[in-house]
């Protein structure tokens, strides 16, 4: 602990109110202060009974107003933390949860050192991010439009005789059905526009993607994933997004482990028990990461589309990607002619995909350096 701070102060932070408690180092109880408004400039004035800011560590859960709060208050010299709620100690036998219990056990656990503080990103880095999960949204919604046309469609036992939909020939076909009631034809038109629209603000979204990494401190690592097989241009910017600092992890262990891809255990002298992976932090991340682990169910192969954006990367990397395709794809095979089950093959490989990752980060880094 640093013997530097004299106040540990927990907020519970929301939409309308700002819980605030306060514990004095040593071992006396927590207080609670009272409930502030949801101003920075009403949170700065409290914290200013307890001294200069080098003296007051706050913490508060991470939740949905934000990192403004957090911005702020380090703007002004104090120590802020932002807390994973999920990784919060708990105790076992407590079934009331206040606003001022909250705060008052967030002081209370930060003046102990049991918390643990989330990397918080810059404005930039959560600019791209709201990008990000734009475009994510927007796939989404694109989903359930095409979703409801197919259902539209089948309820009047239109069925699409080839094997792929959304094709141009699946989508001309849905333009040639003709219906006796003129209501039908209208509700057949505006699904078709809903789901038009839906694309179109994929296409956009994905476009401003590409063109917001131009000239961003991570445009070099997103380039560098893009050498890996099943991450193109904008799955490369979502792993980014959302892991942000690829590098702040010691190993890539260490990063399985941030990402819920690493089994759970509970284990007790000589016996060890493992069960599902865990699935603690990003979400988003482990998705993608999923997602792209599906294509090494193929035989190893280098696609013109992979050769084109690789060829500017350098050979260090280009091999590395390689090496890690050559890896994953005789694992994937390896584990399924076992009979392991097929997700938990994805899993696996989506694992060991996270390893790769965090190389290829490093390299990208040794090469931006090289190259100053």
């Amino acid at each position: 602990m640093d013997e530097s701070i004299k106040f540990f102060v927990g907020l519970d932070a929301h939409k309308d109110s700002i819980a605030v408690a306060v514990c004095e180092a040593g071992r006396e109880p927590s207080r609670f202060v009272g409930t502030l408004r949801p101003d920075v400039q009403v949170v700065l004035k409290a914290l200013r009974k307890y001294g200069p800011p080098r003296q007051v560590s706050v913490v508060y859960e991470a939740g949905p107003t934000g990192y403004g709060l957090y911005r702020a208050l380090s703007a002004q010299g104090y120590r802020c933390e932002v807390i994973a709620p999920s990784l919060v100690p708990r105790r076992a036998g407590e079934r009331i949860k206040t606003d001022r219990r909250d705060c008052a056990r967030l002081a209370e656990l930060s003046r102990a050192g049991e918390l643990k503080a989330i990397w918080v990103p810059d404005e930039a880095h959560e600019a791209m991010r709201n990008l990000w999960r734009a475009r994510e949204d927007a796939v989404n919604l694109r989903l359930k439009a095409r979703q409801q046309l197919k259902a539209f469609l089948l309820r009047h036992e239109r069925r699409y005789p080839g094997k792929t939909s959304w094709t141009k020939m699946h989508e001309r076909w849905i333009t040639l059905q003709r219906f006796d009631h003129p209501a039908d034809q209208i509700a057949l038109t505006e699904y078709q526009l809903a789901a038009q629209g839906a694309h179109e603000r994929v296409q956009r979204l994905g476009a401003a993607l590409a063109q917001g990494t131009k000239g961003w401190r991570f445009e070099a690592v997103v380039a560098a994933l893009r050498a890996l097989r099943g991450i193109d241009t904008v799955s490369s910017i979502g792993l980014v997004c959302e892991i942000g600092d690829i590098h702040r992890f010691a190993s890539a262990r260490q990063r399985m482990g941030y990402l819920g891809l690493v089994p759970s255990e509970h284990s007790s002298g000589g016996s060890v028990r493992r069960g599902s992976i865990t699935k603690t932090g990003n979400a988003h991340a482990r998705r993608l990461l999923t997602e792209a682990a599906w294509n090494y169910r193929f035989p190893a192969r280098m696609s013109q589309e992979l050769r084109d954006r690789s060829k500017a990367l350098p050979p260090r990397i280009r091999t590395h990607a390689w090496k890690a395709q050559v890896r994953l794809c005789a694992r994937f095979a390896r584990l399924s002619s076992r009979g392991v089950q097929a997700n938990k093959v994805c899993v696996a490989v989506a694992r060991e995909l996270t390893g790769f990752i965090w190389a290829i980060a490093q390299l990208s880094a040794a090469e931006s350096t090289s190259q100053q």
